[in-house]
């Protein structure tokens, strides 16, 4: 068996780093047939430019659009582009440059804007386990549905038990499974302080350990023909993306 895809979230901090960093992951883990690209406010390279620069290198890439961000009046982000085939429409956070407008919308209203607008587009919503009692996550998650979402990309997981039962709450989902690595103690003191994450009693912020955890989701979601993005934060790609592959074999 194998996954039915596999996606690596690149930074888009230049067009010179991210050609790069497109450059090494068909390298270093060639099973990898996507591209998804945070929108992230602290650098200038919007996601969807990144996308249409990337798009050359690597076909399928996702760009991820924050929903409040978009004026009433203003066109979708890459509504028209050629190529582009998929979006992921987040609700973004607020912006810590108070100059930078944003826009009471929800992600529902900007999802069915995309499906209204550009109904070409495949639109993907978030899954969040972490953030909020989990019935309320997943009257979020029929209501993106009912939108127009047609998959998930989740927060990324840590811990093999709320793995199991999330994957019982999206049972039938379209869901792209997200995996991190967690490096010392400044890195969980981030996923728990920003992103309210729980790490399991046993979990151990090493290298070895986060690839030994990966490499276990993804052997039970490639006998499951399912879907998984890397998000490989502060590690060398050469360090962290090969050993994955070795699960894919």
């Amino acid at each position: 068996m194998s996954l039915s895809r596999l996606s690596v979230e690149l930074i888009p901090r230049t067009n010179e780093a991210l050609l790069d960093d497109v450059a090494r992951v068909k390298t270093l883990l060639p099973a990898a047939d996507t591209l998804n690209i945070p929108d992230l406010m602290r650098f200038p390279l919007r996601s969807w430019d990144a996308a249409a620069l990337v798009r050359p290198h690597f076909p399928s890439v996702v760009p991820h659009v924050r929903a409040i961000d978009i004026a009433p009046d203003a066109a979708l982000p890459g509504a028209d582009q050629d190529g582009l085939k998929e979006v992921l429409v987040v609700h973004g956070d607020p912006p810590a440059d108070l100059s930078h407008r944003t826009y009471p919308n929800s992600t529902e209203s900007i999802i069915r804007r995309y499906k209204k607008e550009a109904p070409h587009l495949r639109v993907y919503a978030a899954f969040d386990p972490y953030r909020r009692a989990p019935w309320r996550e997943l009257e979020d998650v029929a209501r993106k549905k009912e939108a127009g979402a047609e998959g998930f990309f989740t927060q990324p997981v840590f811990d093999l038990k709320l793995f199991d039962l999330c994957q019982e709450w999206l049972q039938n989902e379209t869901v792209f499974w997200g995996l991190s690595p967690v490096i010392g103690p400044k890195s969980r003191s981030y996923w728990e302080t920003t992103n309210h994450v729980v790490f399991p009693k046993n979990f151990e912020p090493t290298l070895d350990a986060n690839i030994h955890f990966a490499q276990t989701v993804l052997r039970t979601l490639s006998n499951q023909k399912g879907s998984v993005y890397l998000m490989p934060l502060r590690v060398k790609l050469d360090q962290y993306l090969p050993p994955l592959l070795e699960a894919l074999e």
